[in-house]
Parts: C-alpha cells; sequence; structure tokens
C-alpha cells in the first residue's frame, strides 16, 4: 500500500490525463487547418479530405430525405386531387339525373 502511494505522488503531472472543455484553435500549417492545402478546398491531408468526404455523405443524405418527403406530399395532394375529381363526378351526376334546367 506505501509503495502504490509512493508510486502515485512521483508521478509528474504531465502524464495525468486532464479533462479539457475548450476547443483547440488551430493555427496555420496544423492538421486540418486547411493552410496546406495545394489544390484548393478539396486538396489537404487525409484527415481533411475525410472530413469533407464525411460532410458531402451527411449533406447527401439530408437532401435526400427532404427529397423523399416532397415525394410523399407530392404523393398526397395527387390522392387528395383524385378524391376531388371523383366528388365533382358525382356531384355533377346527380345534378344532371334530377332534371334541373339552368335558368
Amino acid at each position: 500500500m506505501l509503495r502504490t502511494a509512493l508510486l502515485r505522488s512521483a508521478r509528474p503531472l504531465a502524464t495525468q490525463r486532464l479533462l479539457s472543455t475548450s476547443t483547440r484553435l488551430l493555427a496555420g500549417g496544423d492538421t486540418g487547418s486547411g493552410a496546406s492545402r495545394s489544390g484548393g478546398s478539396r486538396g489537404g491531408d487525409a484527415f481533411t479530405k475525410r472530413e469533407t468526404a464525411a460532410e458531402e455523405l451527411y449533406i447527401k443524405q439530408e437532401e435526400r430525405q427532404k427529397l423523399l418527403a416532397i415525394k410523399e406530399k407530392l404523393k398526397q395532394q395527387k390522392q387528395h386531387i383524385e378524391e376531388l375529381e371523383k366528388h365533382i363526378d358525382e356531384v355533377t351526376k346527380e345534378g344532371s339525373g334530377q332534371g334541373e334546367q339552368p335558368h
């Protein structure tokens, strides 16, 4: 027990993991900063390329979800129009069978 206590107290503070709640700002030339990109926004290191690919995938998925929602709404609108057309046909058939004449 004494040995464990001595070992813990002998460790320098730098080897302990500290919780950091602040974000790290990237300086020019750091990985992911974009300063080292030779090919514009598409170039750069592997991290930057991976991040760009992940963002594009997310955007495509979001757009796909929006398009599917629009398609579903369009389907509902078409169904509603068909119901209205059937109702109009029923009303016009009933009206013509009663012998009504325009004035």
